[in-house]
């Protein structure tokens, strides 16, 4: 996973009008401009169906980055790299029309023929343009051709491998690059860090000391203006199907020969093999689906998610999902990982909680309760590491209290940490894969999920059952506290 010091391509932004490009996409690359990895062999076309014109398109890129602009490196110089197209998708004269700008910019800035083309618009047209892309020549140069595609990937299992096999088309596996933006996350990609370089975290990292295994990734916020997708969507397919398992498998992969793409890939998808897939009435033990109603958080009226534009008022869609996850190989045997992540919840929060086995013996007395050991990774709003641990109490006696030894990334390592998307565009430009989905731990992710949706699907939950404002319903603590334990907050 070596690090490159200068790229040279040509990127293409599919969608170069949208939400996603103004506020993620076009900021990442002026980082990865003042940062040197960008630097005069580069250009960027974005496309979509408004009638721009070259300037127009460069104020916006030039709005984009209001508030972000850093000293000796103008936001215009960038923006000049910049070109727009008017482009209709589904049309062949649009894609002939790109194929020229491409070709005259891959001349004009010596790229090499290095392409990365970006869709960042709906998912229903990834395979119509991967095919146009192939059709038209796109992917016939002497450089690379990397193909970034955004979430979600298929609705279901079905549906992800149609939408794989229209791209397989054009691009080959270690070609595409399913982002996950989580996955560029800081603390997340400490992950490998913590447990890999310290001894004494990896020799614990097991069912003989590990209790159980906490994730909670919460919202405050309501689904917003995105009614209409949750409602195809829920919280299991938009959060579980990728973000938590993702999670899971970098936290249950057995230690990989070496940090290398292929080898961590092949370690997480053996972690995912090991996944106990639960359906049928097993589900109802596992699982936790919850919606929020009406409720009131500091004084203001909050709406319940049916009365959300584009819902259902009769929606049985769910908001939230809470589960016990079991993985069925000799490291994990018996540790529950007990996942949660909803909208509407009391806090807003991303954090992987790992609980330790108690000692076997308390030594101090009865009246003397003692706290568990805990390894806390913070994954945001705060980034950091706390490790809670017990010590005694300053005076006389033998008197315990706990205390917590921390790291705060955020500061103030933190104050240059580079957003998830600079850090994933960067890796495609460097052709390091690791820290995108591979077809593999997609596949098994969707069978997983489906056999749950399929029972969901099926039956009509008592929605809404829980309060906006609060940390889910109270199912989701039953699942905790019946195996003895209590969600970690």
């Amino acid at each position: 996973m070596t690090e490159v010091k200068e790229q040279v391509a040509l990127i293409t932004i599919f969608g170069g009008t949208g939400d996603l490009a103004n506020r993620k996409l076009y900021p990442s690359l002026y980082h990865l401009f003042t940062k040197g990895f960008l630097k005069e062999n580069f250009a960027v076309i974005g496309t979509a169906r408004r009638p721009w014109t070259n300037d127009f398109f460069r104020e916006k890129v030039v709005e984009s980055l209001k508030g972000i602009e850093k000293e000796g490196f103008d936001p215009e110089e960038f923006a000049s790299h910049f070109y727009y197209q008017s482009h209709d998708v589904t049309n062949r004269e649009s894609y002939v029309e790109l194929k020229d700008l491409s070709d005259e910019l891959d001349k004009k800035y010596e790229l090499q023929g290095n392409r990365l083309f970006y869709l960042a618009m709906a998912p229903n047209f990834f395979g119509t343009i991967a095919s146009r892309l192939k059709s038209e020549g796109f992917v016939d140069n002497a450089g690379f051709s990397r193909l970034i595609i955004e979430k979600p990937f298929g609705r279901d299992l079905a549906s992800a491998q149609e939408l794989n096999e229209s791209l397989r088309q054009a691009f080959d596996e270690n070609e595409i690059y399913r982002i996950d933006h989580y996955l560029g996350k800081e603390m997340i990609q400490n992950i490998s860090v913590i447990r890999f370089a310290n001894s004494i975290i990896e020799s614990l990292w097991n069912n003989r000391y590990i209790d159980n295994v906490q994730v909670t990734l919460s919202e405050t916020l309501g689904v917003e203006d995105r009614g209409r997708y949750y409602e195809e969507s829920g919280a299991l397919r938009d959060m579980v199907q990728n973000h938590i398992l993702q999670i899971v498998s970098l936290l249950a992969m057995e230690p990989p020969i070496k940090l290398t793409t292929q080898e961590i890939r092949h370690e997480k998808v053996r972690a995912l093999r090991s996944l106990r897939v639960i359906e049928g009435d097993d589900v109802y033990k596992y699982f936790v689906r919850g919606q929020y109603g009406p409720g009131t958080v500091d004084g203001k009226e909050l709406l319940g998610y049916r009365q959300a534009e584009n819902v259902d008022s009769d929606s049985n869609t769910e908001t939230f999902v809470a589960a016990k996850l079991m993985i069925d190989n000799f490291r994990w045997s018996g540790v529950p990982f007990y996942i949660r992540t909803g909208k509407r919840l009391a806090k807003k929060t991303t954090q992987i909680a790992i609980q330790f086995k108690n000692v076997p013996m308390n030594l101090f007395g009865p009246d003397q309760s003692l706290g568990g050991n805990v390894l806390v990774i913070h994954i945001q709003p705060d980034e950091g590491i706390t490790l809670h641990m017990n010590v005694k109490e300053p005076g006389q006696g033998m008197l315990t209290m706990p205390v917590n030894l921390n790291y705060a990334h955020s500061s103030p390592d933190g104050m240059n940490t580079p957003e998830a998307y600079e850090k994933l565009i960067q890796d495609c430009l460097n052709g390091d894969a690791t820290y995108f989905s591979h077809w593999d731990e997609v596949s098994l992710s969707w069978n997983f999920i489906d056999k749950v949706a399929a029972v969901w699907s099926n039956s009509k939950e008592h929605f809404p059952n829980y309060t906006s404002g609060t940390m889910g319903p109270k199912e989701a603590d039953k699942l905790v506290s019946q195996d003895g334990f209590e969600w970690f907050e």
